[in-house]
This record gives structure tokens, sequence and C-alpha cells, in this order.
């Protein structure tokens, strides 16, 4: 009760803080609060190791090596099957190699595979496939008696037209398979098998190129081999008034058939 008293003493006379037995010596620092208790430190965790860089896709030079390497059709295409350096690859089914006959005195080539192409693993087996054989019928040919090979051996992603780069990797395949067969002359069907087999010609258009025999230098050949270019088949298809152009290529390329090959 007297505690009581006092505080109720203390508070009438305004007293409105509480104070310290003894007087405070403001000039010295507070002592700093203990230190806080540290968590224990975890062990570092052990490095990952790198995961290994992308491969590269091969360059030309490289391709060029692999294929000139190649002694037969039968190690060629084993060598694309293994082929890891082009992209395209990667998104298609299967490598769509060749078809025909291995000693064909003509070689068709065309531009890639589509998405009949690449479930079959042949070029030219869906409609632009019937539509050339067709074609070669007209003029007493089947596939039989030529090869049939595309500058692409694998389908773009979407059907789209394959790249300068794709086809410049490509090349050296198509070059070594031509040398292999040595044939008597090329038929390319389409500005992108036109441009890859007859670079000389610059930027020219499959109209400008059509119709004309020109030279081909192929990679392991010592001579160049004649080349025709005319209007590839799925181009046809898309543009019936074509058909009658391409009919006269045609017959250019029975005239010359008949002039340079054995009845």
């Amino acid at each position: 009760m007297e505690l009581l008293e006092a505080l109720r003493l203390q508070w009438e006379w305004g007293a409105d803080e509480a104070l310290l037995d003894a007087p405070q010596d403001r000039r010295h620092a507070v002592p700093p609060p203990p230190p806080a208790e540290v968590p224990p430190v975890a062990p570092p965790r052990p490095a990952k190791a790198p995961r290994p860089a992308p491969a590269m896709p091969a360059g030309p030079a490289e391709a060029r090596k692999i294929a000139e390497a190649c002694q037969s059709l039968a190690e060629l295409e084993e060598a694309l099957r293994n082929f890891t350096g082009c992209a395209l690859r990667d998104t298609a089914t299967q490598l769509a190699f060749a078809d025909g006959a291995a000693d064909a005195r003509l070689i068709i080539v065309g531009e890639a595979p589509g998405g009949e192409e690449d479930r079959a693993g042949k070029p030219f087996v869906g409609q632009a496939g019937q539509l050339l054989d067709r074609m070669l019928e007209s003029i007493g040919l089947d596939r039989t008696k030529v090869r049939v090979i595309n500058t692409v051996p694998w389908r773009p992603p979407g059907n789209r037209p394959p790249t300068e780069a794709e086809v410049t990797l490509c090349l050296p395949f198509l070059h070594r398979q031509i040398a292999l067969i040595a044939p008597r002359g090329l038929l390319a069907l389409g500005v992108v098998a036109a441009k890859a087999l007859l670079p000389a010609e610059g930027a020219m258009g499959i109209r400008r190129l059509r119709g004309i025999w020109r030279e081909a230098e192929i990679a392991g050949l010592s001579a160049p081999l004649p080349c025709l270019a005319t209007y590839h088949p799925a181009y046809l298809l898309r543009t019936p008034l074509a058909k009658a152009e391409a009919w006269r290529d045609l017959l250019t390329l029975k005239a010359w058939l008949d002039s340079v090959l054995p009845a």
C-alpha cells in the first residue's frame, strides 16, 4: 500500500516518466548487445559437371572429305546416314538417298524430299514423283533406266526450300554420287538443282536456265557433264501453263539421248 501511495503522490506532482535509482553517465557509449547466435553454415554443394557443348554443324570441307573417301554407292549412303553435320538430319524422319539404276546414263536431280518422300525414304514418290514418272514415260524412259536423287537428301521442315548453306553442305555428297555413277548427262529439276549444278550461271532464274544444254563441273570427273535444266514437277502441278515449255525440254532431252546413247 505504501508503494501505491508513493506512486499516486508522484502522479499528483506531475511525474510522467520513471527515474533510475542512480544517475546515468551518458558520456560513455552504450555497450553493444550480445552477438546473435549464428546459424550453422551448410557445407557447400558439389559443383555440377559442365554440360558438353552442342555439336557444331560440319562445314563443306569436312563434308567433302567424308564424301571423297567413299568408294561405292553403298559406302556413300552409309556415310550420309551417319553424317551429323547437317541440322536437317535431326528434323527429318529418314534419309531419302536415291532411286533408280546404279549405272544410269542419265541422272535426274531434284530439290529436296517432301513429306511422302520423307516417310518412304525415296525421292519423288508423291504427286510430283508421279508426274515425273509420266514425263519420263512420254519419252520412253522409266526409273529402271535413270537415277533419281535430290540436291539435299533430308526433308527441310515444313517443306520449305533448302537454304544456300544447306545446299553447299550437301553438295559434296551429290557430286560424289554423280562421280561414282559417271553418267553421260544430267537433268536438273527446278532452280535449286540447276543452281547447285551450274553455279557459274549466277543468279539466273529457271525460266532462263531451262531448255539449253550447259556444262556442269563435277568433282571427281575429268570432264564436265552436259546438263539440261527444266521446271520441277511440283511447279508444274501448281502452274499447268508451264507444261508446254516442259514438254519442249523433254523433247530436247530425248533428242540428246537418241544421239549419245545406243539404241
